[in-house]
């Protein structure tokens, strides 16, 4: 059961130029490492005994539960929102935390197949007010996501109004009801009268879109370079970055599209790692820019690209971004008719010209943009 104490209610693309870091926001969530864990606890037995169940009893193993942190990591995922500099410089101090679990591992009690559950949301009494707990769920939904769960479910108990707000406000549809008219008689808080919830992951039914795994780099490459090399000349430069699959998934997201029987992989696109950009294109922190979005040339036709493009739409909104940024060469039309299906239009201050100082003539590079 979550917990929290009481808050108040394409083808292809591409972008030149260095990454550079955004500026983070004050609340940096990031996953927990071992030293964090005494403070997980802390903030989870705090956060629980100011809540609507404080007063409840507390039963040995529950709280064998909450003080097992290696087991929830081990099971999936510990997260931690940190006030201060993020990864813990700067006198960052952890106010709030999650775990998430596959389905089939001891923490889970609801998910099943390839879903992924929520346990253990708790935020500091002392850091209310702050979208703690919004800024860790929606790294949940994105670390879920990465891994290619099917949907995040996790329950709450039926007083525990202010998570319910929350969860229904990220999207998360109710499916099941709780009577929580003899919560006040109820000993253990691991049998109060609860709430479940459901937010699906996967925006089509037969495409899993997940982050890359490390047996796939060299054919995430050779798939990036069949479709840019199908529509356009590709100059040496730009055909060694494509093919850098490896040094991305290092430094940033790369994401892929797979079929959801077969395994076999259909498309790829780039994003940033949180708080961070791809190039220079971004000029604000509420922007997400993304590159190289790619799809094999033999799964045309199943809408690959569009779901690629909406996954970083997806990303933009989980982050609480405010847009979407992104280049794209005046030769690649297949993809600039994807985004202005989808809704991006030309981003005129940003067109600029470029020149490729290879002997081609010099280029207008196209800038588009959506708000999320």
């Amino acid at each position: 059961m979550t917990q929290t104490a009481p808050v108040p209610t394409q083808s292809a693309s591409a972008g030149p130029g260095p990454a550079r870091r955004a500026v983070p926001a004050g609340i940096h969530v990031r996953e927990a490492v071992p030293a964090d864990w005494p403070e997980v606890i802390r903030v989870s037995e705090a956060a629980f005994a100011a809540g609507p169940y404080g007063h409840l009893q507390v039963g040995e193993e529950r709280r064998r539960f909450v003080r097992d942190v290696e087991g929830r990591a081990a099971a999936g995922a510990v997260l931690v929102a940190e006030r201060g500099g993020p990864g813990g410089r700067g006198g960052a101090e952890v106010v709030g935390t999650l775990s998430i679990a596959r389905a089939g591992t001891g923490p889970s009690r609801l998910a099943t197949g390839e879903e992924a559950e929520v346990r253990l949301l708790a935020v500091s009494p002392t850091a209310q007010r702050l979208g703690v707990a919004k800024r860790l769920m929606q790294a949940a939904s994105e670390t879920a996501l990465g891994w290619g769960a099917s949907a995040l479910v996790l329950d709450t108990g039926g007083k525990n109004l202010a998570a319910q707000a929350l969860y229904e406000g990220l999207g998360y549809r109710r499916t099941n009801g709780a009577d929580a008219s003899d919560t006040e008689a109820v000993a253990d808080a691991s049998r109060v009268p609860h709430i479940d919830y459901r937010l699906p992951l996967q925006l089509d039914p037969g495409v899993v879109v997940r982050l890359v795994r490390p047996n796939e780099i060299d054919a995430v490459s050779a798939l990036s370079l069949r479709a840019y090399e199908l529509e356009y000349t590709i100059s040496g430069h730009y055909r060694d970055d494509i093919v850098s699959v490896a040094e991305r998934a290092e430094a940033n997201q790369v994401w892929v599209a797979v079929d959801a029987l077969s395994g076999e992989l259909l498309g790829s696109v780039v994003t940033p790692k949180p708080g961070e950009h791809l190039t220079t294109l971004p000029e604000s922190d509420e922007e997400l820019d993304f590159r190289l979005l790619a799809v094999d040339p033999g799964a045309r036709g199943r809408g690959v690209g569009a779901i690629l493009t909406r996954l970083v739409i997806e990303l933009a909104r989980q982050r609480g971004l405010r847009r979407v940024v992104m280049n794209s060469g005046p030769q690649m039309v297949r993809a600039h008719r994807l985004y202005e299906r989808l809704g991006f239009s030309i981003l005129e201050s940003r067109v600029r010209t470029v020149d490729p100082g290879d002997g081609r003539p010099p280029f207008q590079l196209l800038a588009f943009t959506i708000d999320v």
